[in-house]
């Protein structure tokens, strides 16, 4: 073991961790007592309106009341700023003067090896940077400008030339003392089997270093100036301090914006990480040539939860897309999991920020898809579904891919959605072949799922008067777009009383759904839901498309209005804990209003039959309803405080309906 626990003390010791937490966070003044090593903020890990972080300097432990978090020093580190634990310890060691224990003897000559391979490397960057300045370079420095690269991105990336000759960078390198052989390890320099004299392996090539998460060169792309060459695009093979499978581009530049923001983007080759980068996204990275892998996905999970991965639109794109979903899909977890976006045109994040700036590619990534629309979108295009035997066919499809889930709770909520997604996709496609059939013989084949399945003409939900209308409705749609809390709170959800048929009948089969069918395969027992069932589905399950209520004048709107509509807070991507919140609050208002309707019974059968019993009866109900009406305006006001701090900037009207939803 490296890293002894007595070292791990010594450096807590020295440094309190209130000094490491404070360069994230501000202090609360009113709860904060500095002399008792007693501190207070909002939690850095998940928004919050109060302070519910504490750091205890003493015990050298902080942990969030809010979220659950907890940590030490070290732990920090790797949770705001993506190292892992060796690094972490190292960073504090050497900032508090605490040596650290020397490896095994291997240990040491492996790491030399390796720096003096960075050390190489580096030796290359600079004779490449300088080559770059030269009058051999301006082909390259031509090719940079027609980019619209800048001066200072070409610094700060060290931009270089590799010249044609066959041994410009040896003969270079063999004057600062190193051999052929370390040239060779650190894949610069080709030695033939043929026992022909070694060469360079970049030549006539526009030159990017590769670094690694410290920010050590070890390894370069090249990028081709000639018309006719071939490959357009040449990395450095695996050596070993170069590993394509586990390195992505731009890791030691985005890591620390990423956590700031949020959020990484993932584009395809490193020229348009570079764009990306200049036009003021700096959290970018690319992969390198590769298909991804599990390192390279847990790499961009220490970055951010969700990163967005943004490919051309063209069919390479796609394909390159639907490559990483097989290789996401096994791995993803709990609050981690991609995001896509597919650039219009076949255009690549280069183009669009030169024709559009920066803005244009903001628009972009503003329209990302989860994984899972991209997945459902992959399987049903390509599948028919006229037949029984289709529709299972696609179904086994969803069901052994779902399976490759390894987590427990990501993999049943997957199951939950694509079941409904199903249901509802086998349920238009039977409506529609109906409607079209129907007096002239069997409908004509389609060809694909999405075609066959047109919306069925389902006709207009029922909008009932009753003040619980819109809680109900839009408790139907959030246990629709978030099931995990669905699952959670699936016992409240059966019992809570509904006032409306349509809603309770739409519960009940939900219900039925996700538990009483959980055996059963969806293509028996979809058209047993009856259309009522449907109805409110095909309304919700598409969030934030665009109906022909959408398009109504104002005031003439009588159908429901999706459950973004309704919440538009739910388009800023509030956090888990704010979603859990509204999901408990609409449940406390509804159990609130039946809490209501009992008491107004007992209170009829008082006139009827008045005793102690009676009257203690309404007295507890009404204690009760007090303390409940109490508590639903204290969250109530909560809930719409926060709304305000996630949409600021956002219209009075947007405000004022996100206050009368709560």
């Amino acid at each position: 073991m490296r890293f002894t626990p007595s070292l791990l003390d010594e450096i807590r010791a020295r440094l309190p961790l209130s000094e490491v937490v404070g360069r994230r966070v501000s202090w609360d003044r009113r709860k904060t007592q500095p002399a008792k090593g007693d501190f207070w903020a909002c939690c850095p890990f998940h928004q919050e309106k109060s302070p519910s972080f504490h750091v205890d300097d003493r015990r050298g432990r902080y942990k969030c009341f809010g979220c659950g978090v907890s940590g030490d020093h070290f732990r920090f580190l790797c949770e705001t700023e993506g190292l892992n634990f060796p690094e972490a310890v190292e960073r504090l060691a050497d900032e508090v003067g605490v040596s650290l224990p020397k490896a095994d003897p291997q240990a040491v000559r492996r790491e030399e090896r390796r720096a003096s391979l960075a050390d190489i490397c580096e030796m290359a960057a600079q004779f490449f940077q300088a080559e770059f300045k030269t009058s051999s370079g301006a082909q390259a420095r031509d090719y940079c400008a027609r980019r619209g690269l800048k001066a200072e991105t070409l610094k700060e990336f060290r931009f270089g030339f590799a010249p044609n000759g066959r041994d410009a960078l040896k003969r270079h390198l063999i004057s600062k003392g190193v051999e052929e052989g370390a040239m060779v390890e650190a894949g610069l320099v080709i030695r033939p089997e043929d026992g022909r004299a070694s060469y360079d392996r970049f030549r006539n090539r526009l030159m990017i270093p590769i670094h690694d998460d410290r920010g050590r060169v070890v390894a370069f792309g090249g990028r081709t100036l000639d018309p006719d060459g071939q490959p357009k695009y040449l990395n450095s093979p695996e050596t070993p301090i170069f590993h394509k499978g586990t390195m992505v581009f731009n890791a030691h530049r985005a890591r620390e914006p990423a956590f700031k923001s949020g959020q990484a983007i993932v584009v395809e080759g490193y020229m348009d990480a570079i764009a990306v980068w200049q036009a003021g996204l700096p959290a970018v990275l690319a992969t390198l040539g590769t298909a991804f892998t599990e390192d390279q996905i847990l790499r961009l999970w220490r970055m951010a939860s969700e990163p967005m991965v943004c490919f051309d639109g063209d069919a390479a794109g796609i394909s390159a897309a639907h490559r990483a979903i097989d290789r996401i899909l096994p791995v993803l977890k709990s609050g981690y999991s991609f995001q896509f976006v597919f650039l219009p045109d076949g255009k690549d994040p280069d183009d669009l920020i030169r024709e559009g700036g920066p803005a244009a590619l903001r628009s972009e990534l503003g329209r990302a898809r989860p994984l899972i629309d991209v997945l459902w979108e992959r399987e049903v295009s390509v599948s028919q579904i006229d037949t029984p035997e289709r529709k299972a066919a696609l179904e086994k499809r969803f069901e052994d891919l779902v399976r490759e889930i390894k987590d427990e709770r990501v993999r049943r909520r997957y199951q939950l959605e694509i079941r409904l997604r199903l249901s509802n996709l086998f349920f238009e496609q039977s409506r529609s072949l109906r409607d079209r059939g129907a007096g002239r013989g069997r409908a004509p084949f389609r060809g694909r799922a999405e075609r066959d399945a047109e919306p069925a003409k389902l006709g207009p939900v029922e909008r009932p008067d009753g003040p619980m209308f819109g809680t109900e409705r839009t408790l139907c749609g959030l246990c629709l777009k978030y099931p995990e809390f669905f699952e959670r709170y699936v016992e409240r959800i059966a019992k809570v009383a509904l006032h409306d048929d349509l809603h309770a009948h739409f519960r009940d089969e939900l219900c039925r759904v996700a538990t009483d069918l959980d055996s059963v395969r969806v293509t028996d027992f979809f058209d047993k839901l009856d259309d009522r069932f449907y109805r409110i589905l095909s309304e919700v399950a598409e969030m934030g498309s665009r109906t022909e209520a959408d398009q109504a004048p104002h005031g003439s709107r009588d159908r429901f209005q999706d459950l973004i509509q309704r919440l538009p807070v739910l388009r800023h991507d509030p956090p888990e804990d704010f979603v859990e919140n509204l999901f408990q609050h609409f449940l406390d208002v509804l159990e609130t209003r039946a809490l209501e309707q009992e008491l107004e019974q007992e209170l009829a059968y008082l006139d009827e039959d008045l005793d102690e019993a009676a009257w203690d009866r309404v007295r507890a109900l009404t204690q009760d309803l007090a303390r409940r009406r109490e508590e639903c305006a204290r969250e109530e006001q909560e809930l719409a405080e926060r709304g305000r701090k996630l949409r600021q900037g956002g219209s009075r009207r947007d405000l004022a309906v996100f206050a009368k939803a709560v």
